[in-house]
């Protein structure tokens, strides 16, 4: 299992740096352009005096192919490919992010169901238990539901389980899951089986429960370490993350931009990473950000890499409130803002994130700044307190 994990964090959960398109260079511009290069270098190696920095005009960077704009911390030693956010092992038996809203429904509505979701749960209960009664795989689910939680009737752990049992063999994929989930951690009384629950939610998955396809997923990347497990996982990621489950997105988007794959796949990773991004899961988030700042996936927009780093910070991710200190401090898709980089520079580091360029940045600055600045921080978080 540790082994996975160190491999996953190197091959899926990094902050990608590649080449970007060329920037085409005219002969008269070549002087100029390559002042302009050396510049940035400097401010972002930590060359240039940051107490300097003032309010003004945005610096567009000009970059050559290679030049990477970003990097990822490192603590400690050097790492070949910096590694962000939480990797996909570790985010098994976690709860997935909310799920786009569901599309809506045009075929023929079950008088249970109907009940159910207008909150009538007794006469749900009263339409679906002889349903249930007689085979009715649907029906027996939701009397599950209904009793689990206690729904119009008091809850009744026992009973719950012994209806999703009976759905889940009659193939019901929503029962096939819960019940699959109960054989694993022993909920409802259900008898432990490690075996039983890994068959049961194979079956799950194939009928179609996209919760089921991604733990599936895990399972066979935790079961089969290596490039053999993400390729046999590859598929029930891919049907995950056509049903809209973000973290199954942000997985299909690695998979797709690391492993060896036809050309179209490789050239839709950055649109699942943005699907992720969008349905609100911060490390797709920051990670987007990344690859559009570094020209990862497509073309160079440091504005839309900003705009797409200050939305994950805003959401606490602590890699990027640090580059997004970083972004203000040498004007990359915003103008320079001293104040606004001590902010996101002190949220950081009180997060316990490290680092000496902004560290000498800060020491740099005026004490009215960095008055602000800290003020401004302790604002975001009494808010998210």
């Amino acid at each position: 299992m540790t082994r996975f994990g160190d491999w996953v964090c190197a091959f899926l959960g990094t902050a990608m740096i590649v080449a970007a398109a060329t920037v085409p260079v005219h002969a008269d511009d070549k002087a100029d352009k390559a002042k302009a290069a050396e510049i940035l270098r400097k401010r972002l190696e930590g060359d240039v005096d940051s107490g300097k920095l003032q309010k003004g005009t945005r610096l567009t960077p000009d970059v050559t192919k290679d030049q990477t704009l970003l990097a990822s911390p490192v603590e400690g030693a050097e790492q070949e490919t910096p590694s962000e956010g939480l990797t996909l092992l570790q985010r098994m038996g976690q709860s997935l992010p909310d799920l786009p809203a569901a599309k809506p429904y045009t075929g023929k509505i079950d008088p249970a169901y109907g009940a159910y979701q207008r909150g009538m749960y007794l006469e749900a209960l009263n339409i679906a238990l002889p349903k249930a009664q007689l085979g009715d795989a649907a029906a027996q689910t939701l009397v599950a539901e209904l009793m689990n939680n206690g729904l119009g009737v008091r809850r009744n752990p026992a009973d719950a389980s012994f209806w999703y049992e009976q759905a889940a063999r009659a193939g019901d994929a929503n029962a096939q899951y819960k019940y699959a989930l109960m054989l694993l951690t022993g909920e409802n009384n259900v008898k432990q089986d490690r075996k039983s629950s890994d068959a049961m939610m194979r079956k799950a998955a194939d009928g179609g429960n996209r919760e089921a396809q991604f733990n599936i997923a895990q399972l066979l990347t935790a079961k089969t370490p290596g490039l053999d497990g993400l390729k046999q996982a590859l598929p029930y990621y891919e049907k995950a993350a056509l049903q809209g489950v973000p973290d199954a997105q942000y997985a299909v988007s690695q998979l797709y931009y690391h492993m060896d794959l036809p050309r179209e796949k490789r050239q839709e990773s950055r649109d699942w990473l943005r699907k992720a991004a969008l349905a609100g899961y911060d490390t797709a988030q920051y990670d987007l950000a990344m690859w559009l700042i570094n020209g990862v996936g497509g073309e160079r927009s440091f504005e839309d890499g900003f705009r797409w780093m200050r939305i994950a910070a805003n959401r606490g991710h602590v890699a990027a409130q640090n580059k997004l200190a970083k972004l203000y401090v040498n004007a990359i898709g915003t103008r320079p803002d001293p104040i606004e980089a001590t902010k996101w520079y002190v949220l950081s580091r009180k997060a316990g994130l490290a680092d000496l360029e902004l560290e000498d940045f800060f020491l740099g600055i005026d004490e009215e700044t960095q008055k602000e600045g800290i003020a401004r921080a302790e604002a975001f978080s009494a808010g998210r307190g």
